[in-house]
């Protein structure tokens, strides 16, 4: 995989489930709009992007294979339902379907591809409501992602606002006999440092995924460049550094916007927050950790077993 972006977006429709789908984006005009970003990255060395556009929010793998083909990056994109936001973007299928059904579905993209393509899921994506417990719904979408990754090995990256769903979703997971270390909370930066540390200690993975240079905020204001030298800094002071993942959350084009609105481009990382590290003592290997190794192990097609 090599230097790797393990948390990115080329495309978000965010119409709804019940009216999202392919005739909502012309693809070549998205993938004009998107390859230059693409090369951007390339230049700062990215061999790998991972897109964590989910069904039903404007996944598209048509055109994730044509950037991959233009640009020579990796791109690994997923399988699974997003349930936060009032589960907006849910489909209809999914409150009726028990989770064997859900897991089928997920598996099948899996051995066959996405939509009648080529393309596979490399990675189960989730989400769950924030900062509350899990609703029924959303216990079922992990249990069918548990189910998914015993049969797929593939990771499970859920969209997991606070302290509270992560815990009770790393919970099942170990009910389910699937070790956290087949999870990765993604938007770990909304919990606290303890969670962080917690949670990286049962072996899930902390994703700190919203990496971009703010300099109208005040430094150490959460979410700037400098606070997440510290949070990272923490989790490495406690011999954490090997479950750690950092990317933008970038890209974001909008259909419903003119010419896609708005792109925010994938170069932050390498521009403002690695020198930042290096001046915080983070040696070359260390930076190879966060950048190279860790995605490759957290995103590999591995079952993950509790003990």
């Amino acid at each position: 995989m090599g230097v790797t972006l393990s948390h990115e977006h080329i495309l978000v429709d965010w119409i709804g489930a019940d009216s999202t789908g392919y005739h909502r984006w012309n693809r070549e005009n998205v993938v004009d709009k998107v390859l230059p970003y693409f090369l951007e990255a390339k230049e700062q060395g990215v061999q790998t992007i991972i897109e964590f556009t989910p069904a039903y929010l404007g996944r598209d793998p048509h055109i994730l294979l044509e950037l991959s083909k233009r640009s020579g990056i990796q791109v690994l994109t997923n399988t699974g339902y997003y349930g936060a936001v009032d589960n907006r973007f849910m489909p209809g299928s999914a409150y009726d379907q028990s989770a064997d059904d859900i897991a089928r579905l997920w598996v099948g993209e899996f051995n066959s591809g996405i939509d009648g393509s080529e393309v596979r899921p490399g990675f189960i994506k989730t989400s769950v409501g924030e900062q509350v417990s899990l609703s029924n719904l959303h216990q079922k979408i992990l249990s069918a992602a548990i189910k998914t990754h015993l049969e797929t090995g593939m990771v499970i990256a859920s969209h997991t606002i606070g302290d509270i769903p992560a815990f009770e979703q790393i919970e099942m997971l170990e009910a389910g006999g699937v070790s956290p270390e087949a999870w990765i909370w993604t938007h770990a930066q909304s919990g606290s440092p303890e969670a962080n540390i917690e949670a990286a200690k049962k072996g899930a993975w902390i994703a700190l995924d919203n990496v971009r240079y703010r300099p109208e905020a005040e430094d150490g204001e959460s979410g700037t460049i400098s606070w997440y030298v510290d949070r990272i800094s923490q989790l490495k002071n406690e011999g954490l550094l090997n479950r750690v993942l950092i990317s933008h959350d970038a890209g974001w084009y909008d259909p419903d916007r003119e010419n896609g609105g708005e792109f925010r481009g994938y170069t932050d990382l390498f521009e403002y927050l690695i020198p930042e590290l290096t001046e915080a003592g983070f040696s070359e290997e260390e930076i190879n950790q966060l950048l190279v190794k860790n995605p490759a192990s957290a995103f590999r097609i591995d079952v993950r077993k509790t003990e």
